[in-house]
């Protein structure tokens, strides 16, 4: 069988580089410069335009007007712009696949949600806020303030596969688990619901978990009425994309006591800009978008996209396919 073409602008470590040249022998394979971060769109490479299959964060006009283009395959969970109208039409027109890389970051993403929520059970921050401040011995407060997950609701927003995984690892702590989702489907780790019984649920829940993808539908997703509808004294984590926050909101809510405390790893911009007022809250918490890092990140997106290209080559179903 004669080889694809493929395409890379992923940011490759020795070890991944290695292992997809070894990987893609018997096919010509192109490595164009990667971009400096995931979420910008990717440089147009005409070299693309010859290629029959794409890997990594591709400009989606190349995409849209590459005319041997057979699969994309995109380095990241969320594919929100190549997700329109154009290239959908394009894709179908030409019969183009697009997969996505969730199954990589699944595992990352859940772990990281579920440190934040060790962290809020067990008074991590204000223990370390303690000691890089005054030095006290708060003993007996922070004691009245550690709960165990056992007694708490937690509601993941937005129930795809970092949901699905988030929701299976806390199964050990007996929490009472539901995932939100426009069209809910049953789920072994998690009551799932629909539009219908959101309001509800936020109002019971100790801890919301915010896993929105960005679309048109999703933004300002939890905004002034949401966190309203919150309990007071809950708490409010997002690991999704931050354009799904209402931040001035989140802001107000913090601010007023009416949500105990946010864990946010996204938010809007990106960077957050240092004389942002989030970062001055003594009850919100910021990592600068790594729940999705992980060591050997590069290898791992090159392996879950070899799995594919070898699905690809014997005509079977694709892991992670949008369309």
């Amino acid at each position: 069988m004669e080889g694809f073409s493929i395409w890379t602008n992923l940011q490759l470590s020795d070890q991944a580089e290695a292992y997809l040249i070894r990987e893609t022998k018997g096919h010509r394979l192109t490595i164009a410069p990667p971009g400096e971060d995931v979420l910008e769109v990717g440089t147009i490479d005409h070299r693309l335009l010859d290629s029959d299959i794409a890997f990594g964060q591709p400009n989606p006009e190349d995409l849209q007007n590459s005319p041997r283009l057979r699969w994309a395959h995109i380095s990241s969970a969320g594919y929100t712009r190549y997700d329109t109208p154009e290239l959908r039409a394009a894709f179908g027109k030409h019969q183009v696949i697009l997969t996505s890389s969730s199954a990589v970051f699944s595992e990352p993403c859940a772990q990281h949600a579920l440190g934040w929520l060790l962290a809020e059970a067990r008074q991590f921050y204000p223990a370390f806020r303690n000691q890089l401040t005054d030095r006290a011995w708060p003993q007996n407060d922070m004691r009245s303030k550690c709960h165990l997950l056992g007694d708490q609701t937690i509601l993941i927003a937005g129930f795809g596969s970092i949901g699905h995984r988030l929701a299976e690892l806390l199964r050990p702590f007996a929490a009472a688990v539901f995932g939100y989702r426009r069209n809910p489907a049953p789920d072994q780790f998690a009551e799932v619901i629909g539009p219908d019984r959101l309001e509800a649920v936020l109002a019971t829940a100790d801890h919301v978990v915010n896993v929105l993808p960005a679309s048109p539908n999703s933004v300002h997703f939890f905004d002034t009425a949401r966190f309203q509808s919150m309990k007071t004294g809950s708490c409010y984590y997002a690991i999704g994309r931050g354009t799904t926050t209402d931040q001035p909101a989140l802001i107000s809510a913090l601010s007023t006591g009416h949500l105990a405390a946010a864990y946010l790893d996204v938010t809007d911009p990106e960077p957050l800009p240092p004389e942002h007022e989030l970062w001055n809250l003594p009850n919100c918490h910021i990592t600068p978008h790594t729940s999705g890092g992980h060591e050997n990140e590069a290898l791992r997106l090159v392996k879950h996209f070899v799995e594919n290209l070898r699905r690809f080559e014997a005509g079977t179903a694709l892991v992670d396919r949008v369309f």
